[in-house]
């Protein structure tokens, strides 16, 4: 009966000879194991396109949206945190998986005649697969992807002549906005998936057209079919990298950082590690000659890897042979100056935000937010006016919110109006504690217990310590960072530069705080930044 079936199928449909098109095609004898890269970037393309549908459908391309909806993704859906953390570490193994198809043929040689085309298809392919990770580092739009692709749109702007419409066009206005997210989404999900399809196809047919070139020195046999040997060859090889992605994905859940805040100039925007080696590049090419750095030094090696069939066309396919060894030489030089560039990178990247981690400022926040008698409390009440600040989310700028703590009523007509010479209803040092506490409740974190006799201790820590020292991530930077101060000083010597610096340091800027803050308090401070090793 199936043999009937198939018979009809096959006079229908032709299945018979697809399949044989698709499996029996001859392969040089001697093709190993080194050529089942090419299967591996086809898997994760796979894996990333069926990710990518499962994102988008709970993705919101918006401002006020996106982050919400990645969190909400990663919290309250099924499975969700795997699905993007698929998705997120897949981004990293496709590269990985493309330069190292890239290497195998360059130094089998495989770009020679016949195959110039194919080559070339391959690296539009890889420029295809960055341009991927480049537009879909701005869809969660948390610090992170909208502080890098402020840097992207400016290493755009110094192309020559056509910079300033190059970046109009990527960002889609003066600032970087709603129009910039929807730009950057469309190109992730519609063009840049079409450009794959394409030089895909385009890739695979002259693959098939012209063969796989086999083993550098040939040998003696007949061809054998890609069915089954090198069949079970790709099938383990896929699946090998397969499980290395999931276990990624399971143990080392995709990021997010604080939400993206427009008004945090100092942010310190660092790219994905695979864009490092451009980013410490620009160290080296200040001001004018940035554009070294950007469009130069790329462009020179891009041109030259597509001109690469064409300078090299000896015959001898070996990467050590005397016609293969000068461009052997400056493309091992090329791929040692990337990884140190990366390394450096690396070296230099800042502490991620987490969530998680509540320092004394976030902490004083929550307090100051949470206290019955604060004057938050006027509103922000079950059965208030506005909703509780524990559920309040920061859909608005951040300036807002500042003026808002500032003075309510001039937001919120209604609220008990501040007098204008008084003092506002918070000072500078608070608000930005409860911001702080806000921006980690809007990440999904949970406040901390915070006992009744530390709680003053932790508020003076997160309002005016961290006003000059930084402390877990949070405060400013005119005092030296006090995160790991119980590695150098002990209690004691703390507590004594907290009451009089002056003893210690001399003329010291910081305030003489022994009057004002009193002994206990004073002593509660020793005692938490010692504990700090």
């Amino acid at each position: 009966m199936w043999t009937a079936i198939l018979d009809w199928l096959d006079s229908r449909t032709g299945i018979r000879a697809l399949r044989a098109h698709a499996l029996d095609e001859p392969l040089p004898p001697g093709t190993g194991w080194l050529f089942t890269t090419g299967s591996v970037v086809a898997l994760l393309i796979g894996c990333q396109v069926l990710t990518g549908i499962g994102l988008s459908m709970y993705y919101v391309p918006s401002p006020a949206l996106a982050y919400d909806s990645l969190r909400y993704l990663m919290s309250q859906v099924p499975l969700g945190a795997l699905m993007r953390g698929l998705h997120f570490w897949g981004a990293s193994f496709i590269v990985v998986a493309a330069v190292v198809h890239l290497l195998r043929v360059f130094l089998t040689g495989s770009y020679k005649a016949p195959r110039e085309v194919t080559w070339m298809t391959g690296l539009v392919l890889l420029l295809v697969i960055l341009g991927f990770s480049l537009s879909g580092y701005l869809l969660p739009w948390d610090q992170k992807a909208y502080w890098a692709t402020t840097v992207t749109i400016s290493v755009a702007e110094s192309s020559p002549v056509v910079g300033g419409f190059l970046a109009n066009v990527l960002r889609g206005g003066d600032e970087l906005g709603a129009l910039t997210l929807g730009r950057w989404y469309a190109a992730h999900v519609f063009l840049l998936p079409a450009a794959l399809l394409v030089f895909l196809v385009a890739h695979i047919a002259l693959m098939r057209k012209h063969g796989i070139s086999g083993p550098i020195s040939p040998q003696a046999g007949a061809p054998v079919p890609f069915y089954p040997w090198h069949v079970a060859k790709d099938t383990l090889m896929m699946a090998a990298v397969f499980a290395a992605l999931f276990t990624a994905a399971l143990m080392l859940p995709a990021h997010l950082d604080e939400i993206a805040n427009p008004a945090d100039a100092n942010y310190i925007p660092r790219p994905e590690w695979y864009f490092l080696s451009l980013f410490q590049l620009l160290k080296y090419f200040p001001g004018p000659l940035e554009v070294v750095a950007t469009q130069v030094v790329p462009g020179v090696i891009v041109g030259g890897m597509f001109a690469l069939p064409f300078l090299d066309r000896g015959p001898n396919r070996h990467p050590l042979a005397p016609s293969r060894r000068v461009f052997t030489l400056v493309f091992g030089a090329v791929g040692a100056g990337i990884v140190a560039l990366t390394v450096m990178g690396l070296r230099d990247a800042p502490v991620r935000f987490d969530p998680n981690v509540w320092g004394p400022q976030s902490v004083a926040g929550y307090l100051t937010a949470e206290d019955g008698e604060n004057p938050c409390a006027r509103c922000h009440v079950d059965g208030g006016p506005a909703s509780p600040v524990r559920v309040t989310r920061i859909s608005r700028d951040e300036g807002w919110l500042t003026f808002h703590m500032s003075d309510p009523a001039a937001i919120a007509p209604g609220a008990k109006p501040v007098d204008p010479a008084a003092e506002p209803m918070l000072d500078e040092d608070a608000t930005r504690a409860v911001l702080a506490y806000l921006r980690r409740l809007r990440a999904g974190a949970t406040p901390p217990e915070v006992p009744a006799a530390s709680a003053r201790v932790v508020k003076t820590l997160g309002t005016r310590c961290v006003a000059c020292h930084l402390i877990d991530g949070d405060g400013g930077d005119t005092g030296p960072d006090l995160t790991h101060i119980g590695a150098r000083r002990d209690a004691e010597a703390i507590r004594r530069i907290v009451t009089d610096p002056n003893d210690e340091y001399g003329d010291s800027m910081m305030p003489v705080y022994g009057p004002r803050l009193g002994a206990d308090v004073i002593a509660g401070i020793g005692d938490y930044l010692a504990a700090r090793k």
